[in-house]
């Protein structure tokens, strides 16, 4: 009796975080194309495949929600972003599959962050995120020194920011093995000049 009982509310909190990831996916896949502003509570929960209560239930409001979106796609990028330290191939190939996965839904958010507040949030974290991914990437590289430190860590940041990968990808249309060459050559010519 204790184990259909057991098992029974382990198969409803399972569902239940089902529930909760699909709707925090739907919200962030929804992000991805239109503007966060025009978004609703209706278009999540119809993406999501459930009732507006059931993600007030969850969420409480739609602000709650964006926030918890925010958190959860923070989370995954930080996994999908993950490189060995040092290893610069790598990390421009990881960097570089993230773009191909999360560029263009980076770059709408970043068209809306002058006039929305809630997506200024958003993007200053990405913006923090990568300036610690590149320092934590490429510490073995990086100077000693505090000022030369910080610049060639601006510098890297640039060399491989969703900017660059926009402008070579979507600008230039160039395929993707030559846009990870462009990059890689960018964060090498950067990485030797400081051994100089």
């Amino acid at each position: 009796m204790k184990t259909t009982r057991t098992y029974t509310m382990t198969a409803r909190a399972e569902a239940t975080e089902r529930t909760r990831v699909g709707i925090l996916d739907a919200a962030v896949q929804l992000a991805t194309t239109r503007l966060l502003a025009d978004i609703s509570l209706d278009d999540i929960a119809a993406e999501a495949g459930v009732s507006v209560q059931t993600v007030l239930r969850r969420f409480g409001s739609r602000a709650g929600l964006i926030e918890a979106a925010t958190l959860h796609a923070s989370q995954e990028v930080g996994e999908e972003r993950r490189s060995p330290v040092g290893d610069v191939g790598a990390a421009v190939d990881v960097v570089v599959d993230h773009y191909e996965l999360r560029g263009d839904g980076v770059v709408l958010l970043l068209a809306q962050e002058t006039t929305d507040p809630q997506v200024r949030r958003i993007t200053d974290s990405g913006r923090r995120l990568h300036r610690d991914w590149v320092e934590t990437v490429f510490a073995p590289y990086l100077p000693d020194s505090q000022a030369a430190r910080t610049e060639l860590v601006d510098l890297l940041a640039v060399a491989t920011d969703v900017h660059t990968w926009r402008q070579l990808r979507r600008d230039r249309g160039l395929d993707r093995p030559t846009t990870t060459r462009r990059i890689n050559r960018l964060v090498s010519a950067l990485l030797t000049s400081t051994k100089e």
